[in-house]
């Protein structure tokens, strides 16, 4: 039951951080419960602080009708929680763009920053949305919000502590989660309200669970069940039953998990609510009590339940179970059919998970490049507004001076030529962005077709570990050319993993044709030293492609970075045939490389008054084989 309440406490963690919980219905709300009033009258501020004590279902009702209410005032555009709640009935019908682009319409014309507040909360609260890990310009921008709530006193801060629970959970610490879990209800306006204490009992059960705290786990269900007693909240009772049953687990007593796995099966029966992951539970109490014929068919009723879901995911987890039931009744041809079953499931899973990892990663790109031209198209907008504000003024001063036909004139011809120069560096400036990153982004299209059909090989022929290996080198490798493509520069810790992640793809693919050295001086920083990405791949590609193709025994490519002074020297040295030896259309592949190398080195450093140059020597003149390549560029620190 421990693996099963880990992979739903994602889910369930994150229905439990957005505005509700899911105690009873009839819950009493007290006071805090928000009531009708005119728009004029209402503090929207508290209306919204006390959505969190609703339940899910009257939240979204409540927030349908308030948005209603506001589009019917003449004056709406004046009041910034019109966009507020507009925005949020954006979020419910899932058009998150949307959102964003609704919420920062809201102004606040009085004396306070609750307003200010609250939208920032709310467009952190979409951009972490997801489950995936939140990334540090995220992290930095919570912080600043909640040192900003903090400083004023904002109502709010206790949401800050909440947006940070969540943000430590999405990147796996979750002991930092659980410590701002704690402060966001010990700073909750409404922490003795039924709902708000049931909720921050869930997630630090969860949690608990997901650090392995025995003893956190224990008060958190029976606060919970004590509390769930109070309000009288059956299913809320039955859960914590569920809870004990994984306490006991872990401790080992399988008699007690089993009656306590039965009690909330039981419930879920009478209520007609029975889930896969119940069956689960109670198969898994079974099997670890030593009765396998009641595991296997609690397991079965999970598989047939879970194949009738319309979103067609499926879980391995019921296999595994089945083949250690099995396996306990001595039946080890139906435990190897399970197993297969299981592995097979597991496969398609990994093969979605990595699909909807490259197309994630694609999106984030997308969205930070619209992000970035949404910007500039702003600032771009507002100039042009200020600039045009002030040849009006210029206008009328003249026309007062009994010149307002030439100032008239002079202005028209101004706001003309502005126009077409601001179409010219706009030109211009998309030009030169575009060529950064196509000459960033130089990795052979047809070594991507070639890994591709390596891994189906590999696949094909069950070579399982030498497939996952590969598979995670080829998702590095695809992972960090996307990252890097929106960069100037990165660390060479970033260089040296998709460097190492390529090669390997490479050694996959020739076996036994050549070995790699990665050498970094110690007087270099890994995380602190910056270098234009994609610099290096290009020549390695050309060392393997080439170099080693003809040769009788096996190629050895280096590649170092050395420190000398204030200069960056990178060295890639090989074994090869050497550039005499290439082809002429080999040879002005190696050309093209020096041209887009030379190119960069401008765009970045020479134009800029810097000193950087690129250098490819032929190893023949000197006795030996191979080529050496010698890169020189400043030496840039974060």
């Amino acid at each position: 039951m421990n693996m099963t309440k880990n992979i739903i406490l994602s889910l369930c963690l994150g229905l439990l951080f957005v505005f509700s919980c899911n105690p009873k219905e009839s819950a009493r709300h007290d006071a805090a419960q928000p009531t009708a009033h005119p728009a004029a009258q209402k503090d929207y501020l508290s209306f919204i602080i006390a959505l969190d004590t609703l339940p899910s279902a009257l939240v979204k009702k409540t927030v349908h009708k308030e948005d209603s209410l506001l589009g019917k005032m003449a004056n709406k555009t004046s009041n910034p929680y019109y966009f507020f709640f507009k925005a949020r009935r954006y979020v419910y019908a899932g058009k998150t763009d949307s959102a964003l682009l609704t919420y920062p319409q809201m102004q606040d014309p009085g004396p306070t920053d609750d307003v200010e507040r609250l939208k920032t909360l709310e467009m952190l609260t979409q951009k972490i949305k997801g489950g995936g890990t939140v990334e540090a310009d995220l992290m930095k921008q919570i912080y600043a919000g909640l040192k900003e709530a903090e400083k004023t006193g904002s109502r709010l801060t206790y949401r800050f502590y909440d947006l940070l629970a969540q943000a430590y959970f999405q990147n796996r610490n979750e002991k930092k989660s659980l410590a701002y879990v704690a402060v966001y209800f010990e700073n909750h306006p409404f922490k003795t309200h039924p709902i708000v204490k049931q909720r921050y009992f869930d997630i630090s059960f969860l949690l608990a669970s997901r650090v392995g705290d025995l003893k956190k786990m224990t008060a958190c269900n029976l606060s919970a069940r004590n509390l769930a007693k109070e309000v009288k909240d059956s299913l809320a009772i039955a859960r914590t039953y569920d809870n004990e049953a994984q306490i006991y687990g872990r401790q080992g007593k399988t008699k007690q998990a089993l009656a306590c796995s039965k009690i909330y099966f039981d419930y879920l029966q009478k209520t007609n609510t029975v889930n896969a992951v119940a069956c689960n539970n109670l198969a898994t109490a079974f099997s670890q009590n030593k009765q396998p014929d009641s595991a296997i068919r609690y397991y079965r009723m999970g598989i047939e339940m879970e194949k009738a879901l319309s979103n067609g995911k499926r879980s391995s987890i019921y296999y595994k179970g089945l083949t250690e039931a099995y396996k306990t009744k001595g039946e080890f041809s139906n435990a190897l059919a399970a197993i297969d079953s299981a592995y097979q499931i597991d496969l398609e899973n990994t093969a979605a998970m990595e699909v909807m990892k490259v197309a994630e990663l694609h999106e984030k790109y997308e969205t930070k490049k619209k992000d970035k031209n949404i910007a500039d198209l702003n600032d771009r907008n507002k100039l042009n507004e200020t600039i045009i504000k002030q040849q009006r003024w210029t206008l009328f001063l003249m026309g007062i001076i009994f010149l307002a036909a030439v100032s008239l004139f002079y202005i028209i011809y101004r706001q003309q030529r502005l126009r077409e120069k601001n179409k010219l560096l706009r030109s211009q400036n998309e030009k030169l962005v575009l060529e950064q990153k196509v000459l960033q982004v130089q990795l052979n299209p047809h070594f991507i077709f070639n890994a591709i059909a390596n891994l189906q090989s590999l696949i094909a022929s069950a070579q399982t570990e030498k497939s996952v290996c590969y598979l995670s080198s080829f998702s590095g490798l695809l992972r960090g050319v996307l990252e890097q493509s929106r960069k100037d520069f990165i660390e060479i810790g970033e260089e040296v993993a998709s460097l190492t992640n390529y090669l390997r793809l490479q050694q996959l693919r020739y076996t036994d044709a050549f070995d790699y050295q990665i050498t970094v001086d110690d007087g270099l920083s890994l995380g602190d030293t910056l270098i234009p990405p994609m610099l290096i791949q290009p020549f390695v590609e050309n060392s393997i492609e080439h170099g080693f193709r003809n040769i009788n025994y096996k190629g050895l490519v280096k590649i170092s970075f050395k420190r000398n002074e204030d200069t960056l020297v990178i060295e890639i040295d090989d074994n090869g045939s050497g550039l005499a030896k290439f082809p002429e259309e080999q040879q002005k592949r190696q050309s093209l490389a020096q041209v887009i190398l030379k190119e960069r080195i401008d765009r970045l450093f020479t134009a800029n008054g810097q000193q950087a140059r690129c250098q490819v020597n032929d190893k023949g003149t000197s006795g030996a084989t191979g080529v050496r390549v010698e890169i020189l560029i400043p030496i840039i620190t974060e």
